[in-house]
């Protein structure tokens, strides 16, 4: 009877089952650290199971809560040397929240988010409650914005200084001097946000509105309404 000889030693063999043993069952909150996800603004209550099949309890990325998500890391990805964490959940809006984030040694980025994420008090006094992603694919490289492509939709609360914005404000996404654009206008085209965001995490936000009205124009000048070429504009900034 013939004996079958492993080509390694008892040592070497071992040491193999135990790298994939590792790789299969590594925990996804160890994972989240290697991959310096925490940097890109994606934070958790509590991170749950292994990197092929865990969970984020009360995910939040830049302070805009995400809610509990599952999440698993994609092999394809970490052969190009880019690890990615494909996230999916109920969401906090009308739509279920699906994308994902990655990230390498010199960018990263966001790639086919949909979902319908709530700003809360981020952009105040600029009153956006609401952004809606379709589709949308961002990616940052040193810190700059290269490549974007999606449409938003942003939901506004209230009126403005009487002006009823409840159809919200729409545009495709884009990169502008190294800066994530999202170019928001309403359905008359008279009243558009302006949003910018640095892979730092500032924002800047402006408001621009055309009235024709006198008492519009009193009520916006006393809301803090500076005027321009192009309007009456409210500019603000901050950081997620």
């Amino acid at each position: 009877m013939s004996r079958i000889r492993l080509a390694t030693g008892p040592r070497a063999f071992f040491g193999a089952v135990f790298v994939v043993a590792l790789i299969v069952f590594l925990p996804l909150r160890l994972a989240m650290g290697w991959f310096d996800l925490g940097n890109t603004g994606l934070t958790a209550r509590d991170v749950q199971g292994s990197v092929w099949f865990g969970t984020l309890r009360e995910a939040n990325f830049g302070g805009v809560a995400l809610g509990d998500l599952r999440a698993r890391l994609s092999p394809v990805q970490l052969l190009v040397g880019r690890a990615r964490i494909d996230l999916a959940g109920p969401g906090q809006g009308t739509r279920p929240f699906h994308g994902a984030i990655g990230v390498s040694r010199h960018s990263f980025g966001v790639d086919d988010l949909t979902a319908t994420l709530p700003a809360g008090t981020v952009f105040a006094p600029v009153p956006v409650s609401a952004l809606d992603f379709d589709d949308v694919s961002v990616r940052f490289q040193d810190g700059n914005c290269r490549t974007a492509e999606g449409k938003v939709r942003a939901t506004i609360s209230g009126d403005l200084a009487g002006i009823n914005l409840g159809q919200g404000m729409t545009g495709t996404v884009r990169c502008d001097a190294g800066a994530l654009l999202l170019p928001l206008a309403s359905q008359a085209g008279t009243e558009n946000v302006a949003l910018r965001l640095w892979g730092t995490g500032r924002f800047r936000a402006e408001l621009t509105v055309q009235p024709t009205d006198p008492a519009i124009i009193q009520k916006l000048v006393l809301s803090g309404f500076q005027p321009t070429p192009k309007g009456y504009m409210l500019s603000i900034e901050g950081r997620f």
